[in-house]
């Protein structure tokens, strides 16, 4: 695995891509939490999300919420789904050759 500095955090902060979770500045999301945000990123509305999932739209309305709160709670909001996507690639929940 490789690691990158994020040029969003400080300097000693590093993260293991995908590998997760050896920096303080990145939340702990769930496996459903990291499915939902994946999902909804390749959607064009949360309907499609919550017919693929098989959930309401409420549940991924929830699951959204609680991904931008806990991004709030480590200092890196992320109140877009643009900045979701930014979030989701810096924390190595997905790669830009995914997409």
């Amino acid at each position: 695995m490789e690691l990158v500095q994020s040029t969003r955090m400080a300097p000693t902060c590093m993260v293991l891509v995908r590998g997760r979770r050896v920096n303080s500045h990145m939340p702990r999301l769930s496996a459903r939490e990291i499915e939902v945000l994946l999902t909804w990123l390749r959607a064009d509305s949360k309907q499609e999300v919550a017919l693929e999932l098989r959930v309401g739209v409420g549940t991924v309305n929830t699951h959204i919420s609680r991904i931008r709160t806990k991004y709030i709670n480590v200092g890196r909001p992320a109140p877009t789904k643009a900045a979701l996507f930014a979030r989701a690639i810096q924390d190595g929940h997905t790669t830009l050759d995914e997409w």
